[in-house]
């Protein structure tokens, strides 16, 4: 029999026998208990549906769901589907009037063949939650004229929303929200939003969150009397907000978070008396606070975060004494808040997160005697909180952190009876902690990290009381965190915590029994010895994260080598900067990033680590390790994006193997013992932005070929063999992201790369973005965006500034040519003057030749410049003294002739930068020019007082163009940038002194 042959079986039997249905019909009327059956072509149309989807065991979405129609299995003499699972018939009529199969786990199509548009008397469908797999709402809905109520939210559907769906003038409920998948999203533009509100007039629910509407929020909305819900979040919604809002009189609840409105609340938004919440977070939004906000005396929930509102928040902010919830994270208000925010009595949640407020909190005692949660986070506040919160009794979520508070917000909190979680991290906090803690008996989060608390936490005590702890963070204050020999703390189910630098000597013994543990950061402490072996013991198998760095230890007391692996992936293994001895260990196969620089290990890398499947990040460095690198280090993983190895004793070639589509940023081979040429199988690795591979014994000539590389920033191939011409490509050019070459101390001749000048993009702009460092690589825990475990940063050392200089990180405004200790010849080709960007120039010890070009002085943000022992003659260009920056000079051991130009940088330039130069005269050399020689500037007559500041108004510009330069000193070496202050006063004080000399004499 067919799916619906029960159905056509009835209607055969009613047609054939119609006395025995009259007579059965007149007896069910006369027993009032039994109610009529589903009409037959009803029951067909289901059955169809059913047929037509796919549901039960497989189902692609993540949440859960029950397979509602697998109960719809009619039997002979039983159809009546008005008994089916989600389906509701009229009592009277037997018509399906209602079907409710939200999370059925259904999925396929839904298109104008379905079935679903026969059930014509319908007046409630929900299908939310299902996949009906990116098909568009089908236009035989306008069928289904009945409706009230109607929810397609987060099925999957895609595509114009149809015209017809406006005919359904009854509607009071629509709901087309969490329809924003791969396969696309809906639209609303052919009809438009205007088109919507004019048509259903009826509604009081309108959720179309992640709907394409791109358009203004339309005027005729306050049309909608009955609106009490709307919610258009995502909706790509421009413009300002439509006075007419304030008309919706009886609207409970308003989101237009992440859109791109602008503009300033309507004024007439204040005739919402019975809004409940209002929610326009994530959106562009730049007007002043409104004044009339204040006049909504009913509204329970306000939510503005997000956007980009300004000002100081107004005194009415105190009328809104309903509110139980407000948030204005995450916008531009500024100034100290308003003591009428007291008045606000109802609060349960308070969010003022990532604002600009300064001043005091001006709570007091007991006035947010309902408040439930408080959020200032990020709000710049400064200023003290007051002691006076401690009669907060059912406050349960206080969070306040990341701002610049100051003061011991500790000291009163444990009144707090209520609290769940407290969140104070990043603030100024300070003091001591107090043994008031302990009455905090609800404590699920405890997040106090990076403040200046100090004294000693007894944390045993502590943890006997908070039997619900989950999260304990307390690293980065000042303090020694003490527990027992053991410990009894089975009952807490902890899974984070942070106790980077509290002055532990040894493994807290409570954690051996933290069997849910998630994320441990015992980083920056003074453990020594070994790590105990239940801490990687299969019981911890939840472990993902585990940072041990900048510790003390000696090795971890486990044999063999290879580490157990855990249930999940262990995010993060971070042994760094310990005295670990002995053999490489292994983590588990599930490691994703694997830190174990700065030890003592030795041996080679084992064949185990081939076993990293999924490994991101590998950093070796700072060992004592050796052998030949294991061919699968290229290509033993797609996702590896940083491999350092760099300073220890490997040797051989590198290998050849880097596979198609890698994902390597970073390549630092560095101070090793590599022979042989590059491996040409790096042109693959199409996403490296940093390749070291200074001090080795690598011969090659030079590899234009890495040209091809779109994101390499920097290229260090220092300190090697490489030798011959840099060849420079007929056609095109290369390297356009390079910002940082470092060719020197190696055999290369020929021309200076004069088409390569014209090619290097990234170097001819200032980058004048917000400091940043090349690819800081952060390794955060899982979801929670706030937490990171461990970071690497890409370090370097280069000839700048006349000596080797680190960099521990790599600021991006940082631009350098370093091609020092070559034997290239010929002339400074005039194409460099193109790269504005440069700072650090050294060509110092080749065979170039010919005149210092004056196009030299259009490199303004040159701060290092280094030409000395080449063969260079005629005169230093006068438009050198436009480099207001340069702080270090070096023309020595050349043929210059001339005179020295005078004033502004260099005034600050000693005889060494001018030193084997015999035709060279001025200041601050002894010998002096003849008079066809001698400078112009008539502030400069040696012996005069005059002559130590050079002119007030050159002195201006000579300190002004330094401190400029100072700025990015600073930046990239600090220990430089205070010697050169240090020169700087030594030098003035000299000359002082000389001068003072000079009179004496005359006198």
């Amino acid at each position: 029999m067919g799916l619906s042959s029960i159905c056509l079986f009835t209607i055969f039997i009613r047609l054939v026998f119609p006395f025995f249905f009259f007579n059965f019909t007149i007896a069910n009327f006369t027993a009032s208990s039994v109610l009529p059956l589903c009409h037959d072509d009803e029951c067909s149309a289901l059955l169809q549906f059913k047929e037509s989807l796919i549901s039960g065991d497989y189902y692609p979405w993540s949440f859960d769901c029950r397979p509602t129609i697998a109960s719809w299995k009619p039997e002979e003499g039983n159809v009546d589907c008005c008994s089916w699972d989600g389906v509701h018939c009229n009592k009277k009529t037997g018509h399906v009037i209602k079907l409710d199969l939200s999370h059925s786990c259904l999925f396929g199509s839904i298109n104008s063949s379905s079935s679903l548009s026969k059930l014509v008397h319908l007046e409630w469908l929900n299908l939310a939650f299902n996949d009906f797999k990116s098909s568009e709402i089908p236009s035989e809905i306008i069928n289904l004229s009945r409706l009230s109520y109607l929810n397609l939210s987060g099925t999957s559907l895609s595509g114009q929303i149809p015209s017809e769906i406006l005919k359904l003038s009854n509607l009071v409920s629509l709901d087309l929200s969490l329809n924003d998948v791969p396969g696309g999203r809906l639209e609303l533009q052919k009809p438009n939003f205007v088109n919507l509100v004019e048509k259903l007039s009826n509604l009081k629910t309108l959720d179309l969150d992640d709907v394409s509407i791109y358009s203004t929020i339309p005027h005729n909305i306050g049309n909608l009397s009955s609106l009490m819900f709307v919610s258009l979040r995502n909706c790509e919604l421009q413009g300002r907000i439509p006075s007419s809002l304030g008309n919706l009189s009886k609207l409970l609840h308003l989101d237009l978070s992440l859109n791109e409105l602008q503009g300033e609340l309507p004024v007439s938004v204040g005739n919402l008396h019975s809004l409940k919440e209002l929610d326009l977070s994530a959106n562009f939004l730049l007007s002043e606070w409104p004044i009339s906000i204040g006049n909504l005396s009913s509204l329970k929930e306000l939510d503005l975060s997000q956007n980009r509102f300004f000002g100081e928040l107004p005194i009415s902010i105190g009328n809104l004494g309903s509110l139980k919830e407000l948030d204005l994270s995450r916008n531009g208000f500024f100034g100290e808040l308003p003591t009428s925010i007291r008045n606000l009595f109802s609060l349960e949640k308070l969010d003022l997160s990532f604002n600009k407020f300064l001043g005091e909190f001006p709570w007091s005692t007991g006035n947010f005697s309902s408040l439930k949660r408080l959020d200032l986070n990020s709000c710049g506040f400064w200023g003290k909180v007051p002691h006076s919160i401690g009669n907060f009794s059912r406050l349960q979520f206080l969070y306040i952190g990341i701002n610049n508070f100051s003061g011991d917000l500790l000291g009163s909190i444990g009144n707090l009876r209520s609290l769940k979680a407290i969140y104070i991290a990043k603030c100024n906090f300070s003091g001591q902690i107090t043994s008031s803690l302990r009455n905090l008996t609800q404590l699920i989060v405890f997040d106090m990290a990076q403040n200046s608390y100090r004294g000693t936490i007894e944390l045993d005590v502590l943890l006997i009381n908070w039997k619900n702890l989950e999260v304990l963070a307390l690293s980065l204050n000042r303090l020694s965190v003490l527990t027992k020999a053991t410990s009894n703390t089975t009952s807490q189910k902890i899974q984070y915590i942070g106790m980077r630098s509290c002055n532990l000597t040894k493994f807290p013994n409570f954690l051996e029994n933290q069997h849910h543990l998630l994320v441990l950061d015992l980083s920056d402490n003074k453990i020594q010895g070994k790590a105990p072996k239940w801490l990687l013991d299969p019981n911890m198998q939840n472990l993902n994260a585990l940072n041990l760095s900048h510790n003390l230890l000696t090795g971890l007391d486990q044999h063999p080598v290879v580490l157990p692996g855990n249930k999940g992936d262990l995010v993060t293994f971070d042994l760094s900067s310990n005295n670990l001895q002995g053999p490489l260990p292994v983590p588990p196969p599930g490691t994703i990033n694997y830190l174990v620089s700065n030890n003592s290990l030795t041996g080679e890398i084992p064949s185990g680590i081939c076993n990293l499947n999924i490994l991101e990040s590998l950093v070796l460095s700072n060992n004592n390790l050796s052998g030949l690198l294991p061919q699968c280090l290229g290509n033993f993983s797609d996702e590896l994006s940083v491999l350092d190895l760099q300073d220890n004793f490997f040797f051989g070639t590198i290998p050849n193997t880097f596979i198609k589509e890698s994902g390597l940023g970073v390549i630092d081979l560095s101070h090793n013992l590599f022979q042989g040429r590059i491996p040409r199988s790096l042109i693959n690795c199409s996403k490296l932005e940093f390749l070291g591979l200074g001090n080795n014994q690598i011969s090659d000539t030079f590899p234009s070929w890495l040209g091809t590389l779109p994101k390499l920033n920097v290229l260090i191939l220092r300190s090697n063999i490489f030798y011959g011409v840099i060849e420079e490509t007929r056609t095109g050019c290369g390297f356009s992201k390079l910002r940082i070459i470092d060719l020197s101390n190696n055999r290369f001749t020929g021309k200076l790369p004069a088409k390569s000048f014209l090619c290097w993009n990234a170097m001819k702009f200032v980058n004048t973005s917000e400091l940043r460092y090349l690819q800081d690589v952060l390794f955060p825990y899982g979801q929670m965006s706030n937490i990171v475990v461990s970071t690497y940063d890409y370090s370097m050392t280069m000839n700048s500034k006349g000596r080797m200089m680190t960099y521990n990180k790599i600021p991006d405004i940082l631009a350098g040519i370093i091609l020092s200790n070559n034997r290239f010849d010929g002339a400074i080709p005039a194409s460099i003057a193109n790269l504005k960007g440069l700072q650090v120039l050294n060509l110092q010890n080749n065979n170039l030749q010919g005149h210092i070009p004056s196009c030299l002085g259009n490199l303004t943000n040159l701060e290092s410049m280094d030409l000395s022992n080449n063969k260079f003659s005629g005169r230093i260009p006068q438009q050198l003294v436009e480099l207001t920056f340069l702080a270090f000079f070096n023309v020595s051991d050349n043929y210059l002739t001339g005179p020295i130009p005078q004033g502004k940088q260099f005034a600050t330039f000693d005889n060494t930068s001018f030193d084997g130069n015999s035709g060279l005269c001025g200041r601050p050399l002894s010998k002096g020019c003849e008079s066809g020689e001698a400078p112009t500037n008539e502030d400069h007559t040696e012996g005069s007082e005059e002559s130590l500041f050079s002119g007030a108004s050159d002195w201006k510009i000579i300190l002004t163009g330094y401190v400029g330069g100072l700025v990015a000193g600073l930046v990239l070496g600090f220990n430089f940038s205070t010697g050169i202050i240090r020169w700087i006063l030594e030098k003035l004080g000299m000359q002082q002194k000389a001068t003072r000399r000079r009179r004496r004499r005359r006198n």
